[in-house]
């Protein structure tokens, strides 16, 4: 059983991986993925009330990304059409390409540290397209934004799930994770970039609605005081969304539902007595992409199944048996990252590699990184967030920019990984010289 799934999981992620060729939608694909190892594992003997238990755990958990994304989509796409980011419109408008590119990495980084790399990552490519079109170069910058919105993340205790999981968890401290991996993240997306700029040559011609895209959207412009209330709803609500988690420990995903219920109510009172032509959730919602979500889906409840056969467990275990190096285990655990989905990599990992305490360092000296904000643990944020850009599949950033800025997986393999990888590694290099600086190591 355990064979057949693997090997029906690597059979998916090949004709995903050669979209191009056979023309056939990658999120039918993967949702047909999704139900042949379901199908396989049932086969296998779990059967009855076990089986619909597992699955409906499964389903529940991927279904928290699902609506978060659903619900992020919507909030960014109905502040949009008011204007709310015109302001980051205007600070990315240039006709020199090469000015954009690190325009919009530096802009996506910073904003990734403050909400998260989904959210981040969604916004900024739903402006890119209104920013460029459908330029060639399109691919591009999409590519750098998964690039800059993963390193954004990996070093803020609220910028990526992984970051958050250890962080909650205590291996690491807000204070701890932000100042020996902001560095390493930084270069993580620096040195691509350096990089890939070089394939950008010429002046950008700009899109009609790069400004204002609202004008070709509704007969009136909206007033500045329903542009600022729908904007602080929309992006305020985002970034309260990591304290709301906190405080209730309920899953981010209902601090989206709140958010999109609150501008729901917001708009249809602009659209009822304040103006008749604004725009309303409900028109918003035919505007989100379903291949995109079902398409996440897919992976999701593919990747569970692997989870479930035990095969990430069995993959953590034989690392912490036949690798010694904190170095080197999380930089695997980070290449795995790009293959499997580091949420669950990480939550095994924290499960097999419990905090050490003065004594158990004293008991066993190679417990040392395992100690709160300990090389290992601070380093497993940084692999697993950085790590997951090596392929498009990699992170939920890659997965997103997949579906809406059409990036193939073949394309990104040949064009961006190496050099993603490139950046992975340097990074790594400089947490080391810190350690080195510090007497860590």
């Amino acid at each position: 059983m355990v064979i057949a799934i693997t090997i029906a999981f690597v059979l998916g992620y090949i004709l995903i991986a050669v979209e191009g060729l056979t023309k056939v939608n990658k999120a039918a694909v993967a949702l047909l993925m999704a139900s042949v190892c379901w199908t396989l594992y049932a086969v296998g003997g779990l059967g009855g009330e076990e089986l619909t238990e597992v699955l409906e755990r499964n389903l529940g958990e991927a279904g928290t990304t699902i609506f978060f994304l659903m619900g992020a989509m919507t909030i960014v796409e109905l502040v949009d059409s008011y204007g709310g980011f015109n302001f980051v419109k205007r600070a990315l408008s240039t006709t020199s390409k090469v000015a954009l590119f690190w325009r919009i990495a530096l802009l996506t980084a910073i904003m990734s540290a403050v909400l998260d790399n989904l959210t981040t990552t969604i916004v900024m490519l739903m402006i890119l397209g209104k920013i460029v079109g459908s330029s060639k170069d399109n691919l591009i910058y999409a590519s750098m934004i998964v690039l800059s919105a993963n390193a954004g993340g990996a070093f803020s205790p609220i910028g990526d799930v992984t970051t958050i999981m250890l962080w909650n968890g205590k291996m690491v401290t807000a204070t701890g994770v932000i100042l020996m991996v902001a560095i390493p993240s930084i270069v993580s997306f620096v040195v691509p970039g350096l990089i890939l700029q070089r394939q950008l040559h010429g002046e950008l011609s700009l899109t009609p609605n790069t400004h204002d895209s609202f004008r070709k959207k509704l007969p009136n412009e909206p007033r500045r005081r329903e542009r600022l209330e729908v904007f602080i709803v929309g992006v305020g609500g985002l970034c309260l969304v990591p304290l709301f988690h906190t405080l209730t420990e309920l899953p981010p995903f209902m601090g989206i539902i709140c958010i999109v219920g609150l501008l729901w109510v917001l708009t249809d009172i602009i659209h009822i007595y304040v103006k008749k032509s604004s725009a309303s959730i409900s028109a918003v919602l035919g505007k989100i992409d379903m291949s995109t979500i079902l398409f996440f889906l897919g992976i999701l409840l593919s990747v569970s199944v692997l989870s479930e056969i035990g095969v990430l467990s069995s993959l953590g275990a034989w690392l912490n048996e036949n690798i010694a190096s904190d170095f080197l285990k999380t930089g695997i655990i980070g290449v795995l990252s790009a293959v499997v989905d580091n949420v669950p990599l990480v939550a095994g990992t924290m499960k097999m590699y419990p905090i050490a305490d003065a004594a158990m360092v004293a008991a066993d000296p190679s417990l040392a990184g395992m100690v709160q904000d300990g090389i290992f643990w601070q380093l497993l944020a940084y692999c697993a967030g950085v790590g997951g850009s090596l392929l498009i599949i990699g992170s939920a950033a890659g997965v997103v920019a997949m579906g809406i800025a059409n990036i193939s997986f073949g394309w990104y393999i040949k064009k961006i990984s190496w050099v993603a990888l490139i950046g992975y590694l340097c990074g790594i290099a400089a947490y080391a010289v810190q350690c080195l600086v510090l007497g860590l190591i």
